[in-house]
């Protein structure tokens, strides 16, 4: 068969509702100041999708920063790769400020997230090393792990018994073959929002042998005394072999990094393809993490702001009787039973009738008959936000458990 044919016929799981979807379930467009309230369609929307955890992408000092260095520097410079033209003091100031902040030896700028874990998996194991994994790892672990030329394990989600089984399996192998062992999970996992067993998951490294890798995308400047992630929250933080985290949370802008100690970043550096044959970050973007990292550092009040949020919103959802599941994180995920028509119904009713803007989560994200909102908190949200966001749950879950939304797909407004 054509590819294209191929790709005609089956446009896979989600893109197969793309016809109605598009543009409002899916790809929809949000206009206006990043705030709590921004323009969908024309209309108002107190909005729970933006991963904007401190509130800093329209915090005036952070605005005035990327303004700033846009205007001094452009978005060319530094041109080239890091390696070959692209390096500058400022770049290595960022590097240094965030090595200290999440208390590791070195630490290295990435240009996205998603391809960093990538090509951090890559470079770290051969074909005679193995990979053990949680199982709701995000899809750039996955992807990662996919990879891999040796063999991967996956172990049941947080669960240790699991874990340990596929570490007596790993170590088998290893023992063979003279590799090694790296351990992957998350620091907060971003559909749950429960937390990776860290504790537990280092309370097996001496006897295993093996190194851990922890992705704190949703933990970095949101979990621990000082924001330094979840490992400082657990107090495990010296546990973690390679930390890894993206600006594109807490910090609000693009970019990543990965931390640990100096002989491997310095490894890094000369073995993550994705880097070495990329452009350099823009000097516009460094300068602007470097402001926000200087926030993050000295205003706890900016995750003090967040936590309030965070803890009325889910003992106000858990106290109306809403399943949230286990999260111990800002992520709030809300279960509800239903199928796909369902969901758009509800999505649909929220947004053009209720005036709330969060995500929708379906199959094959959660298993089918489940519906999941996921709302993101942020410090820039208010109490009577959360109070109007409850009220409204109660009204759109009524109207569900009565069989009151059509089991046809809704038609978005035009």
């Amino acid at each position: 068969m054509d590819l294209f044919e191929k790709i005609a016929a089956n446009r896979g799981p989600l893109g197969s509702h793309s016809h109605y979807a598009h543009g409002y379930f899916t790809f929809p467009k949000l206009e206006g100041e990043i705030e709590p309230r921004m323009i969908f369609r024309g209309k108002e929307v107190l909005t729970w999708s933006l991963n904007n955890y401190l509130g800093l992408a329209n915090h005036p000092e952070v605005r005035k920063a990327d303004a700033d260095a846009a205007a001094q520097y452009g978005m060319a410079l530094p041109m080239g790769a890091r390696m070959m033209s692209g390096n500058s003091n400022l770049h290595e100031q960022l590097e240094s400020e965030l090595a200290d902040f999440v208390q590791k030896p070195d630490c290295m700028l990435l240009n996205f997230g998603y391809q960093g874990v990538v090509s951090i998996i890559d470079a770290m194991v051969g074909r005679h090393d193995v990979i053990v994994y949680d199982a709701e790892s995000h899809a750039c672990i996955i992807d990662g792990v996919r990879l891999h030329a040796g063999k991967r394990f996956v172990y049941v989600h947080n669960d240790m018994e699991s874990l340990e089984k596929q570490l007596e399996r790993a170590k088998r192998i290893t023992d063979e073959t003279g590799g090694g062992i790296l351990v992957i999970t998350e620091g907060v996992f971003g559909m749950s929002g429960n937390q990776g067993n860290l504790r537990g998951v280092v309370a097996m490294k001496e006897k295993y042998e093996f190194r851990l890798f922890v992705d704190d995308a949703h933990g970095f400047g949101t979990m621990g005394a000082t924001g330094a992630g979840t490992g400082e929250e657990q107090g495990v933080q010296d546990g973690i072999d390679l930390y890894f985290s993206t600006f594109a949370k807490s910090m609000a802008s693009i970019g990543a990094f990965v931390a640990g100690p100096e002989s491997v970043i310095e490894y890094l550096r000369y073995n993550m393809r994705s880097q070495i044959f990329a452009k350099s970050l823009p000097m516009p973007l460094v300068v602007g993490a470097i402001k926000r990292l200087e926030l993050l550092r000295t205003r706890p009040e900016l995750k003090d702001n967040l936590w309030t949020v965070v803890r009325a919103l889910q003992s106000g959802l858990r106290e109306k009787g809403f399943n949230i599941g286990t999260t111990t994180s800002p992520v709030t995920p809300v279960f509800l039973n239903g199928q796909i028509p369902d969901a758009t119904q509800i999505t649909f009713d929220l947004r053009e009738n209720h005036g709330i803007f969060c995500s929708i989560v379906v199959y094959p994200v959660v298993p089918k008959g489940v519906i999941m909102l996921r709302l993101i908190p942020t410090a820039a949200h208010s109490l009577s936000d959360v109070d109007m966001t409850i009220k409204a749950f109660e009204v759109v879950a009524e109207k569900l458990d009565k069989g009151l939304y059509s089991k046809t797909e809704a038609v978005p407004a035009s």
